[in-house]
């Protein structure tokens, strides 16, 4: 294998080896001209992506169709062929593949040659130990390489050496398994049956014995038979498979033919073979029993299992409705019905998916007939475990039923329920059911009530079925059936009614007629959702819940045939009889949405009357008061009247009603809650508002709300599942049950600590002493034993006391699962109640009662904040209500925009919802306190003044804002100001002061842009904490909070021209103060207030230069440039690395504004003498390296004067490195010139020639030019190259520049000339070091023989 993988890795990189083996020598440079690319195409091929592979492959055949000729193809073939035996197990079938194609388009070439290549590369006769895998493997993919291109079939020749290699590779069963078998098998499928009948005799013994030894020799011999059965007969004559010796033989067969197939997860072909033969000579029941069900079925192994069951769902479309009813009913789907229940464990494999597709394909194939489609669909649902199916209840296949079919499975489906016939089903016990003493389980009322279940889930599922087509008839069908047997009871037949002809062989029980009303309103909730955008197709336009009613009032009137489960009183009866007049006066109101909404929550509520008429017999008589007062309403009645006067309270107990209906666990009934609230909420009082808020307080959530009840069915249901799951869970008890003990034995470990008290001890105590086991002060010199009697006694009255202290621990604990299960039914209840919040906020935004939600939706969030979101009710609740709050309401388009006499109080409340915010320990929680005044800001700016009662002259200096001007919104809405700003004020001084102010940056950036004429009053805040003893984290925010501030175009619009230059010029002396300390901090905080200042400081310098301002800038000049020096220090030091070169940045381009070019930095370069040999050189020639005088030295031209050879010395200094050649210096030591003083722009020796035009800081010159934004980027952040004469020759071209709204002359730095001058002192000595260079150079020449 080694060898084989150096084979591949050095094919790439010798081309010219493809001539070794050819038979005329090929030109060795043309095949060393071989392109990269060319040579890729063999890397690509072996890579794991297939995309990739077969993109190489195709682009290898298309080169090589430009050269068919070339030394390419038999370098390809070679390469390909060399390929086909790597180490890699992964590359040999893309090699294989590569070479299949390679063949199929170029047919010119012969398959013999090709394998003859291959079996000469890939010797069997002479195979080193060591390859012996590589080289087996190499002819087995050049077979089917061979066979892959389709050209085989074609050469008998190839073909006869090919089945030869392959028989000879069938003898290394160690290496190759049943590879070889496999491929013979699957090339004679495709040979024709003349060359085939020629083939046979060599490939095929006329031995059975050999033939029934490998599923392989069997599959071939079920294809000879099948394509040539003369020639077969003549070999072996007439051969019985089935017969009583040979059955034992074919299921060892099928047995090792399913363990081959076990990573694959497929049928084996030699299965599928066998199951057509016994089809076709009409042996099927034979071979399905005895091969199938007695056999292989019986060898325990579930890879045998799995072959059954694929056979099983392979069969389907092929047999006949008897057969099929024969194989539904065996041992082998009672056995796929044991591996559906006992399957259920995370790491099992389960056959149920793959099942699934075989029946729907079998369902879907044979439309035509339903007959066989109703035998299968029914043979599965007679699967039972106990009496319940093993199918699911919502099986996705049932999709694919025809009409009739579907007909006669809801009929089937409607008899069982009726009529359970135990006896019909395939029932079966698991293991461990069968071990379990209990005889109730095994009773046949247990197994009626499971499989009655089952079946109503069943006929709701299929009206669920959104992809099923559907009758109306069959839909009215399920609907009336679940309606009858859910509350009525037949006394005498009548005709009228179908329902009443059904009768019960196995009495209908209470807790089934339970399960059959609850899967009725599942049924209902359907029709109103799936079929409410059809109306039309129901009779008469009516929905299904109002034909359901008139059934159920047809039934109630035929009472000497139909009674109800739950016989109706008179008041019962009067309420239904009510309700029915009520509906028939909505019809008058058909138009209104709102009288839809009550009838469908009428017809609802109606319903219900026979589920639980105590209940929904008041809740009738209030719904119908409401209707007609809600009707009975003038449309055109003004707001203020309607919520002053008391003509309304039909609204709150229409309030009361839906929130008694959203106790309920339904989803139905939370939909019609919704609907109706959504069309009732415009009426809405405080009153009914308020019954809503009370149900979410969460202060009040601990007691019992008077007026709602909570219901739950869960103990019902949970007898039921337990029942239900019982079983299917008994065999999974072994692998849950440890930890189930361990979490009990720890849950009992803690109440024991817990739980142990004083009184506990004193009763201990005291039985002890009373049995004298406990001794006294005395007791050393007592050595007396308990006698057997008293100790008995003892023993009895110590387990009595356990006994009792066990009781109450269980009873502590039960206590404790109570209040755990009613705290989640609340919050449950409260996540239901919140739809009628977000129905408010929705659809009502401009409702005043909008306003009254602000504090009960914070106090739910700080709740569920503090509690830190126990259970997942708690989380629920949590993001619903924060959901609602930010979305729906702070962020709603819509707002109340009639305030009326609320103003005042709106803004007490803004002032509240801001300390509150300021008292919160968590920053989120106070976003939402902030966001939530921000939101009542909102809406008194939004509204007019003069609708607004606030009266501002009662308040002493609530006068109007003299800032504003007439024309600004301001003046006109109810927001004053001066009772606002204080507020933020002191927030703001908080956030700016304190160590842990939950407040944070962008609060206030929110607040300054949807309030600017606000955050106008709050700036001198701002500036005040630039610079002073405040701390400098805040200075830092300060600073960012004033940078995004300062860049609002809606601020700058409530200045004056003045007043905004006073306001930069006092920001800029602040940002000066701050700069004086630049590049000496010491913390974290410090730095981060430098970034700011500096940040804020460029800002500063954008506004100046787009206003076009005139300010002095000298000051802050000469700051900055007295700090260059130990900002500079602090950049070499690595003082807080991850932001000194951001600083130091921030820093160049405010110079740079100011008119300051950033020098550029060289990098230091320690220089060595070079007569004398570094240690670390002598180091490295030990390790290999050559030495300098063995290096190849660039040479210079002869014809170089020292003056052309110094000007590209000198102007090196100012060039940029990406422009011109670079030149190699050698390390110098000596005449090392210092990088410090041209970073910092100042000269290390003073020039005599100094600038008399260059300005120092006292200079009376006033504000410098800031540089112009048509710039390029390198020439603002500092990095434009500059020539030794370019500074004066700018700085005059500056002084004859006019300046644009500036005074006085712009100030230029002498930097840069110093720094050129600095260059030409520094290139000397590097100048005669490249002479005397030169010179050794020449020396070396001479002496050179």
């Amino acid at each position: 294998m080694a060898e084989m993988e150096s084979q591949e890795m050095s094919a790439p990189v010798s081309p010219g080896e493809a001539t070794q083996s050819g038979a005329l020598p090929a030109d060795r440079h043309a095949l060393l001209q071989h392109s990269r690319e060319f040579l890729d195409f063999f890397w690509d091929i072996a890579k794991p992506q297939q995309k990739t592979r077969l993109e190489a492959t195709e682009k290898l055949l298309e080169y090589l169709r430009t050269r068919p000729q070339g030394s390419e193809m038999k370098y390809a073939l070679k390469r390909l062929i060399t390929g086909l035996g790597v180490g890699r197990e992964t590359a040999r079938p893309c090699y294989s593949l590569a070479l299949a194609q390679l063949l199929q388009s170029f047919e010119d070439i012969p398959l013999c040659s090709v394998l003859q290549q291959i079996q000469e590369k890939y010797d069997l006769h002479h195979v080193k130990k060591a390859t012996v895998r590589p080289v087996l493997f190499g002819n087995l993919f050049g077979v089917l390489a061979l066979f892959q291109s389709g050209r085989l079939v074609k050469d008998q020749e190839a073909l006869m050496k090919s089945v030869k290699l392959l028989q000879a590779l069938a003898q290394h069963y160690n290496h190759l398994q049943e590879q070889p078998q496999k491929a013979l098998v699957d090339i004679m499928s495709e040979v024709p049956e003349a060359m085939l009948q020629e083939i046979l005799p060599k490939v095929l013994k006329a031995d059975l014995n050999v033939i029934l030894n490998s599923p392989e020799r069997l599959e071939l011999f079920l294809l000879a038979q099948q394509k040539v059965p003369t020639k077969l007969k003549s070999m072996m004559g007439s051969v019985n498979l089935f017969s009583d010796e040979n059955v034992p033989r074919l299921v060892n067969v099928l047995k090792m033919a399913s363990s081959s197939v076990k990573k694959e997860r497929k049928l084996p072909p030699v299965a599928r073979d066998l199951l057509h033969l016994a089809l076709k000579e009409d042996k099927f029941p034979r071979f399905w029993k005895e091969v199938v069900e007695q056999g292989v079925l019986k060898k325990q192994s579930w890879p045998a299992s799995y072959l059954c069951f694929r056979l099983l769902g392979e069969a389907l479309p092929l047999l006949s409705k008897e057969q099929l009813q024969m194989v539904m009913r065996g041992d082998l789907i009672r056995h796929y019905g044991e591996h559906m229940v006992t399957a259920k464990l995370p790491n099992q494999f389960r056959f149920a998916p793959e099942m699934d597709n075989y029946v729907g394909t079998f369902l879907e194939g044979c439309q035509d007939d339903p007959e066989r489609q109703l035998a299968v669909l029914v043979a599965f649902s007679s699967i039972t475990n106990q009496g319940l199916p093993v199918v699911p209840s919502f099986w996705w296949v049932v999709r694919f039923l025809s009409p009739p079919a579907l007909q006669g499975y809801v009929a089937w489906l409607q008899d069982m329920f009726l009529h359970p016939n135990l006896d019909s089903l395939v029932d079966f016990s698991t293991n461990n059911q069968k071990k379990t003493q209990d005889a109730s389980l095994h009773v046949p009322e247990r197994a009626v009530a499971r499989l009655r279940k089952w079946l109503i889930h069943r006929l709701v599922s299929i009206v669920d079925n959104v992809h099923l087509e559907k009758e109306e008839a069959l839909v009215e069908q399920v609907a009336r059936f679940c309606l009858f047997h859910s509350y009525f009871v037949t006394k005498k037949p009548m005709s009228q009614i179908p329902e009443t002809k059904q009768q019960f062989s196995f009495p209908l029980e209470s807790q089934s007629r339970e399960v059959v009303s609850n899967a009725f309103f599942s049924l209902l909730q359907t029709l109103t959702t799936q079929f409410k955008q059809a109306p039309d197709q129901t009779q008469g336009g009516q929905s299904w819940t109002y034909r359901l009613v008139q059934l159920a009032d047809k039934l109630l009137s035929h009472s000497r045939s139909v009674t109800t489960v739950m016989p109706f009183t008179t008041q019962q009866r009067q309420a239904w009889d009510q309700m029915l007049q009520t509906l028939k006066e909505l019809e008058a109101h058909s138009t209104e949405a709102r009288a839809a909404a009550f009838q469908h929550l009428l017809l609802l509520v109606g319903i219900h009357l026979f589920k639980s008429p105590a209940e929904s017999c008041d809740l009738l008589s209030d719904i119908q008061t409401c209707i007609k007062k809600s009707l009975g309403e003038k449309t055109r009645r003004s707001r203020a009247k309607a919520t002053n006067s008391q003509e309304l309270p039909w609204v709150e107990v229409l309030v009361e009603i839906l929130l008694a209906l959203l106790a309920q666990p339904s989803h139905l009934m939370r939909q019609v809650a919704r609907s109706v609230f959504g069309h009732i909420c415009s009426h809405l009082t405080p009153r009914a508002l308020q019954l809503i808020l009370d149900v979410l307080n969460p202060e009040m959530s601990q007691d019992e709300d008077e007026h709602v009840v909570v219901t739950d069915d869960s103990d019902k249901k949970q007898l039921e599942d337990t029942e239900d799951k019982s079983e299917d869970s008994e065999d999974n008890k072994n692998s849950e049950s440890e930890e189930e003990s361990e979490d009990e034995e720890e849950s009992e470990e803690e109440d024991r600590e817990g739980d142990v008290d004083q009184g506990f001890r004193e009763q201990l105590m005291a039985v002890l002493q009373a049995g004298k086991a406990l001794g006294g002060a005395d007791s050393e010199d007592e050595e007396e034993e308990l006698g057997d009697e008293a100790m008995m006694a003892l023993d009895q009255s110590l387990a009595s006391l356990f006994a009792e202290q066990k009781l109450r621990i269980q009873a502590r604990r039960d206590e404790k699962n109570k209040l755990q299960k009613e705290k989640a039914l609340r919050r449950d209840f409260q996540i239901r109640v919140l739809d009628l919040i977000e129905v408010l906020v929705t659809k009502q935004p401009e409702n005043p009662l909008v306003l009254e939600l602000l504090q009960p939706l914070l106090s739910i969030i700080r709740h569920g904040m503090r509690s830190g979101g126990s259970s997942q009710q708690e989380r629920d609740l949590l993001h619903k209500t924060a959901r609602i709050f930010t979305h729906h309401l702070c962020r709603a388009r819509r707002y109340c925009r009639d305030l009326g006499d609320r103003v005042e109080t709106l803004h007490t409340q803004i002032e509240q919802l801001v300390q509150q915010a300021s008292r919160q320990a968590d920053s989120s929680v106070a976003l939402y306190h902030f966001n939530a005044s921000l939101y009542l800001l909102r809406v008194l700016k939004g509204n007019a003044a003069e609708s607004c009662s606030l009266k501002t002259q009662k308040q002493p200096g609530a006068s109007t804002n003299t800032s504003l001007t007439p024309k600004d919104p301001e003046t006109t809405s109810c927001l004053d100001l001066n009772l606002v700003t204080p507020v933020y004020s002191t927030a703001l001084s908080s956030f700016l002061t304190k160590r842990n102010s939950p407040f944070t940056v962008p609060m206030f950036l929110s607040l300054f842009s949807r309030q600017p004429v606000l955050s106008k009053n709050l700036l001198p805040i701002l500036v005040q904490h630039i610079a002073g003893p405040t701390r400098p984290r805040h200075q830092a925010q300060a600073c960012l909070l004033l940078q995004k501030t300062l860049s609002m175009r809606e601020l700058r619009l409530c200045f004056e021209d003045p007043e905004w230059k006073q306001l930069i010029g006092q920001v800029l002396a602040k940002v000066t103060e701050n700069l004086r300390a630049l590049g000496v901090t010491q913390t974290k905080a410090e730095h981060q207030k430098e970034l700011c200042s500096l940040e804020l400081l460029n800002a500063l310098f954008r506004t100046i230069h787009h206003e076009k301002l005139t300010l002095d800038l000298t000051m802050l000049l000469g700051v900055l440039q007295g700090q260059q020096q130990s900002l500079q220090q602090s950049l070499q030091q690595g003082e807080h690395s991850t932001g000194s070169s951001r600083l130091h940045d921030l820093y160049w381009q405010a110079m740079k504004a100011l008119g300051v070019q950033r020098p550029k930095m060289e990098k230091e370069t320690k220089e060595v003498p070079s007569t004398i040999q570094d240690p670390v050189s002598l180091k490295r020639k030990k390790k290999g390296f050559l030495p300098e005088t063995k290096k190849r030295k660039k040479r210079k031209p002869e014809d170089v004067t020292p003056e052309e050879d110094a000007k590209p010395a000198a102007t090196g200094g100012g060039q940029s490195p990406s422009t011109g050649k670079k030149k190699k210096r050698r390390k110098r030591t000596k005449d090392k010139v210092p990088v410090q003083s041209q970073v910092n722009g100042t000269p290390a020796v003073k020039s005599p020639a100094s600038d008399t035009s260059a300005l120092s800081p006292s200079t009376p010159a006033k504000t410098p030019e800031l540089q112009k934004k048509h710039q390029k980027p390198s020439q603002v952040n500092g990095a434009t190259p500059m020539s030794p004469t370019e500074p004066a020759v700018k700085k005059q071209h500056q002084k004859a520049l006019p300046q644009k709204g500036m005074s006085g002359k712009s100030p230029q730095s002498p930097l840069p000339r110093k720094r050129a001058r600095l260059t030409l002192a520094s290139r000397g000595p590097s100048l005669f070091q490249s002479g005397a260079k030169k010179k050794k150079v020449q020396l070396k020449k001479v002496r050179r023989p």
